[in-house]
């Protein structure tokens, strides 16, 4: 898998993929990620990527040229089956989707910042829009690397232990059961018994209980939506 990942702050969303599984799936060749800043593709002195909007109000904008300057070198090099725009307004991003992007080959990650981009960017230029959640940040750099670690976790050979990706949270429409480590007893506070009896079906059965608890606990509308 190829990832780009546009930003005007490129030091902001390096961090999360020179460490842990991020790290160690670029060393394997699994996925490879660029991060592009967006200002060497400026075409003033100051590389200015932002504006005051037409209309007045607060805050800059993102401006067009740019960034499309910018998509359209990049597609001049590889063919992408997705260009997403991370927004606060956009498409819920879930476990779901993650899985669905997880099979694609090229990505982009457009990054906004300030008070958004032109909104012909979003009419003409992408052709996803993403939130990580019903609040703002401020860019969307945070958000480009949640989604590229959450995907890139799913691409086989990237976790030492390929069930493990199976067994998130959300996988199956249910929040991940409890889990324990030794001691089996530590200041009274006891592992369940079926845990240790080494009996599989009762402890797959038990998890799926458990599962299926905390999920209707935490996240009643999965079990009822599905």
């Amino acid at each position: 898998m190829h990832i780009d990942i546009i930003t005007c702050l490129p030091r902001l969303v390096e961090s999360p993929f020179n460490d842990s599984i991020m790290k160690r799936a670029q060393k394997k060749g699994l996925v490879e990620v660029n991060i592009i800043d967006l200002r060497s593709y400026a075409t003033d002195g100051h590389k200015s990527v932002d504006d005051y909007a037409y209309g007045g109000g607060a805050g800059m904008v993102m401006m067009i040229e740019p960034i499309d300057r910018c998509i359209q070198d990049l597609k001049s090099q590889r063919e992408y089956d997705d260009i997403i725009y991370m927004s606060p307004d956009g498409e819920l991003f879930t476990q779901s989707i993650a899985n669905q992007l997880s099979l694609k080959k090229n990505l982009i990650l457009l990054c906004g910042h300030y008070k958004g981009v032109d909104e012909r960017v979003r009419e003409h230029l992408v052709t996803r829009e993403m939130s990580i959640g019903d609040y703002v940040l401020s860019g969307g750099e945070l958000a480009a690397a949640v989604i590229s670690d959450a995907v890139i976790r799913l691409i086989p050979g990237v976790l030492s232990d390929e069930t493990s990706a199976l067994s998130d949270s959300f996988q199956d429409n249910l929040i991940a059961p409890p889990v324990y480590t030794r001691p089996a007893d530590y200041k009274g506070w006891k592992v369940p018994d079926v845990l240790l009896s080494g009996h599989e079906a009762k402890i797959e059965q038990w998890r799926l209980e458990k599962a299926t608890e905390r999920t209707q606990k935490r996240r009643p509308g999965m079990l009822e939506k599905h």
